[in-house]
């Protein structure tokens, strides 16, 4: 077949050389394609990063927040409490001394009453 082409050795070292040459071309890594939205989109992302960022860190301080209010309730019942049972405590000392002073005034006038019946 070669004989009726009528081709040489140096024809087809420089058929095998293109082919060789065509291999290679196909191998390389073609250039590529840029995005013309490239920074746009990169830029969308990090401010949908950046508002993701800020929702968790609100959700965070609400939290805290909830934690720091439920302590604070929690503290001014039992100063409610303490306060409630110290104001109970007086007032029954109260009570007790305005009978103590019902009784003696009783005594008194017992007293009086027997002094003034002699």
């Amino acid at each position: 077949m070669n004989e009726f082409q009528k081709t040489g050795f140096t024809e087809r070292l420089k058929v095998a050389a293109d082919a060789k040459k065509a291999l290679l071309a196909k191998m390389k890594p073609k250039a590529t394609v840029t995005d013309p939205l490239f920074a746009e989109r990169a830029a969308m992302r990090a401010a949908e990063l950046d508002q993701v960022r800020q929702d968790r860190a609100d959700a965070r301080a609400a939290a805290k927040q909830a934690i720091a209010d439920s302590e604070e309730a929690v503290r001014q019942r039992a100063v409610d409490a303490e306060a409630a049972a110290l104001e109970a405590k007086r007032g029954e000392r109260k009570e007790r001394k305005a009978l103590t002073k019902v009784e003696a005034k009783a005594k008194r006038d017992a007293k009086y009453a027997a002094r003034k019946a002699r």
